[in-house]
């Protein structure tokens, strides 16, 4: 049964994660629970009295290597892969209670968000889903690198990547609209050079990453191959942005273009746009031919299989 896009959904029952974070290096336990239509996606830490951090832009931490949030001091780490995840598969409202400061990386894409919320259903809810439409361009600048949002029909993202060898330059497109989010983006997976691994570590990062969890770049390429994708690097970077740009608080109705971004520049985007009144207003998504009763959508589908490079 085809799921009716004008209304809100959640997940159909709870899930759980275990792994590591990523930069941390930290064991986490992880579960997404189904929210009230309208409660938005909310973080949950269960090791501090279960203090609550919304994923909205006014909670956006100092970002570098990942995106953070943060809330009267308290902290949650690297939330772009769970909440691309959520966004590209169109589940609106979640709970997402964890025991530590740091989501796991678990294999260095939201495939395994994916594979898990097709397993699990998805459930629709009776609230009209609304997303912010954009009005007219906000741009960020910063040197050669260059991220805006334009007004226009659907969620559309075309990203330009340009990174020393052996990655060069990338670029692509996807329209979110089409549905192709689990297929085209969710396995692309983050990526390294191992000639910076010891300058990371010694900054504290990176200390739970490892070739299980992250394509790890020598000289001549991947040192795990394969790629999932030929052009598995820019497709982790839209990967990457619709995660950020959830913090918007909703899916966005526009036009995204990214050249040389990174997650600061994804959230400055976000700031800039919501602190603009002018550049937005909320909409309905159109009630298209579906019914309107709540049901629970069955895992139906099967995950794509991955595309060797």
């Amino acid at each position: 049964m085809d799921r009716p896009a004008h209304l809100e959904q959640t997940i159909a029952e709870t899930l759980e994660f275990e792994g590591i974070g990523l930069h941390s290096g930290a064991p986490v336990t992880m579960r997404l629970l189904p929210a009230p239509a309208g409660s938005g996606i909310v973080f949950r830490r269960t090791d501090l009295d279960n203090f609550e951090i919304p994923a909205t832009g006014r909670n956006v931490a100092k970002v570098s290597y990942a995106t953070s949030l943060m809330r009267q001091g308290v902290l949650i780490s690297t939330t772009e892969h769970l909440l691309s995840a959520l966004i590209g598969m169109g589940i609106d409202n979640v709970i997402v209670e964890l025991d530590n400061l740091e989501l796991p990386i678990l294999d260095g894409s939201a495939l395994p968000y994916v594979e898990a919320f097709l397993r699990a259903g998805i459930r629709t809810q009776r609230r009209r889903r609304e997303t912010i439409r954009v009005l007219r361009e906000v741009e960020v600048r910063e040197g050669n690198k260059f991220i805006a949002v334009y007004p226009g029909s659907g969620y559309k993202i075309r990203y330009t990547i340009d990174f020393p060898a052996p990655i060069g330059r990338e670029h692509t497109s996807i329209d979110l609209a089409a549905e192709t989010y689990g297929a085209a983006i969710a396995p692309a997976r983050t990526f390294g050079y191992k000639a910076d691994e010891k300058r990371l570590r010694d900054m504290g990062l990176i200390r739970g990453a490892g070739p299980q969890n992250a394509i790890i770049l020598g000289p001549r390429g991947p040192e795990n191959g394969p790629l999932r994708f030929a052009n598995e690097y820019v497709r982790h970077k839209i990967l990457d942005l619709i995660g950020d740009l959830a913090l918007a608080g909703r899916r966005i109705e526009g036009h995204v273009v990214a050249v040389r971004a990174g997650h600061a520049m994804h959230t400055a985007l976000v700031q800039r746009l919501l602190k603009d009144r002018s550049a937005w207003e909320l909409a309905h998504v159109p009630v298209k031919a579906a019914a309107e009763e709540e049901v629970e959508t069955p895992a139906a589908l099967s995950t794509p299989a991955l595309i060797g490079a």
